[in-house]
């Protein structure tokens, strides 16, 4: 083991030493986040790591639901129009410290305007900070859809938009729209260090960032002065363990309280296990295999309706998932609201697909599949996956690579719309809105971010966007199946499957919900004496 191991290694173990002394909750965790400032990024590894501890929003998520409640705003109005939103801010919040930086007033309006505008206006000082590539600001259209944001006072802002955006409250309970101290990102900018806000985040979340060692561990303690209900510990700890096994061993040895992402076949002995608990719950999740459609000859919907073909997904449950997931034939989850079950799934047929490619005048085809190095609920396993991919391919005289990186790499290098190959990632919803699935992933204004197929097709392109304006449910679902059915012609992924989702604890947590929307969440999670 090499010396940093060695210092990772003590660290941790010092933590969980100290967990037992004073009531800390252990998580471990699948993988480092990418920073901790969740606007950048679009990882539910990172979110879980910054947003859901560190940070608030306007609006949030009741945990366990996809219900909006208050948070950083007390209430708003929507005009009749629904381009004026009015939102009336809590008073009293206070914003985080840390030796850097201490807050000298509450959080107020300059704070929600700073968090938008930094993401959306060019000129903002804080617009091309570590990368300033906000990933979601742009994907969902907020620079078109925001026309200003009005401060009416300290405790009233005002979001004028172009046009009316069903569902926007749930967009302002997302990760990306956590609210940012701006007398912290001045006072870093004037110090000559902007990139603090994501290295060393301060927020009004139910607790505060301590300390972090990429690939061991990272520290968070109480918010003691939080606005909401305090958390139930006294601190957190994420102690990052990418292998499923050594996860748990870890709860089993009592030095990790819960772990996420358990192998699928390891899950019907942690059900028989006398001191394991095993949660479970459907997700809201696809998992999926994006081609780069601006590369021939995947620009080429007939030879990516071939490779689907070829793929035996049934193969993939039953290796992959040992059964806990269901093949995906859409890109939205069967229990998303406008899922289209009337489509039909393109067959796994070798023969005809190897034909197809034959008539595409296609021969001698390589491809690169792009495997994640770490654990999704929508992907137990990549590397098995594209295995499987790679073998099925070869059935049609299609040569495989199999690439990977590291995870923020990966999910960095996927984005380049010169990509080479196709890349296995998929989505876990953020909203229980069908827009958080086809617009995000599939809409043009994703192309070179959270779009890893580069697919940027007109009229799907339409329906989504005329879907966003309609208040109708009824009315939206029309177009969102109308929209589902040309994804499906077109074949910009091989959709492969959605999961189910494990959490396995020791007994002795208490409070903890499985969340719909992927989060993991740990501000009401106790531990019994």
């Amino acid at each position: 083991m090499s010396f940093k191991k060695l210092m990772a290694t003590g660290m941790l173990l010092s933590a969980i030493g100290a967990a037992a002394q004073a009531q800390s909750l252990v998580y471990c965790s699948e993988g480092s986040p990418e920073g901790f400032d969740p606007a950048l990024y679009t990882a539910g590894t990172t979110f879980d790591a910054s947003s859901h501890p560190i940070y608030n929003r306007l609006a949030e998520f009741k945990v366990g639901t996809t219900e909006t409640i208050p948070g950083l705003a007390e209430s708003w109005e929507v005009s009749e129009d629904g381009q004026k939103i009015t939102f009336n801010l809590r008073q009293g919040v206070k914003f985080h410290s840390n030796d850097q930086f201490t807050p000298t007033r509450d959080f107020n309006a300059d704070d929600v305007i700073f968090s938008f505008e930094r993401q959306g206006d060019d000129e903002n000082p804080y617009h091309t900070v570590s990368g300033g590539t906000w990933e979601y600001f742009n994907s969902m259209s907020m620079p078109e859809l925001i026309e200003s944001i009005e401060k009416v006072d300290d405790y009233t802002v005002v979001f004028n938009l172009t046009r009316p955006e069903a569902p926007i409250i749930a967009n302002m309970a997302m990760d990306f729209a956590s609210i940012q101290s701006k007398e912290y990102a001045d006072a870093m900018m004037e110090a000559g260090t902007p990139e603090m806000l994501n290295q060393a985040p301060i927020g009004t979340g139910p607790f505060t960032f301590q300390a972090y060692q990429k690939d061991a561990v990272i520290r968070y303690l109480r918010n003691d002065e939080y606005w909401g209900d305090p958390a139930k510990v006294e601190s957190l700890i994420f102690a990052i363990t990418p292998d499923a096994s050594v996860r748990y061993q870890k709860v089993q040895a009592g030095e990790c309280h819960i772990m996420a992402y358990p192998n699928p076949a390891d899950v019907q002995d942690m059900q028989d296990a006398e001191d394991i608990v095993v949660m479970q719950q459907e997700g809201l999740n696809v998992g999926y295999l994006a081609y780069n459609t601006k590369v021939a000859p995947f620009d080429n919907a007939n030879v990516r309706k071939a490779l689907n073909m070829a793929v035996d997904k049934q193969s993939i449950i039953d290796v992959v998932f040992q059964g806990s997931g269901e093949i995906a034939k859409n890109p939205l989850p069967p229990t998303m609201w406008s899922y289209n079950d009337a489509i039909e799934d393109d067959a796994y047929d070798p023969e005809a697909a190897k034909k197809m490619l034959e008539e595409e005048g296609v021969s001698d085809l390589t491809l690169k599949i792009w495997a994640m190095p770490v654990q999704r609920p929508y992907n137990p396993n990549a590397r098995r996956m594209a295995e499987l991919m790679q073998e099925d391919f070869s059935q049609i005289g299609v040569d495989v690579e199999i690439v990977s990186y590291e995870w923020g790499e990966y999910l960095e290098r996927s984005k380049a719309e010169d990509r080479d190959g196709a890349v296995l990632l998929g989505w876990t919803g953020d909203n229980g809105d069908p827009d958080n699935f086809l617009a995000v992933l599939l809409g043009c204004d994703g192309v070179g971010g959270s779009n890893r197929a580069q697919w940027c097709n007109e009229e799907f392109d339409a329906l989504i966007q005329d879907a966003k304006v309609l208040s109708s449910q009824e009315e939206r679902a029309k177009l969102y199946e109308e929209a589902q059915e040309i994804f499906k012609d077109q074949a910009p992924w091989n959709t492969i499957a959605h999961s189910v989702v494990f959490m396995t604890m020791r007994p002795e947590v208490e409070g903890y919900v499985v969340h719909p929307l992927g989060g993991h969440i740990f501000n009401q999670v106790g531990l019994s004496q």
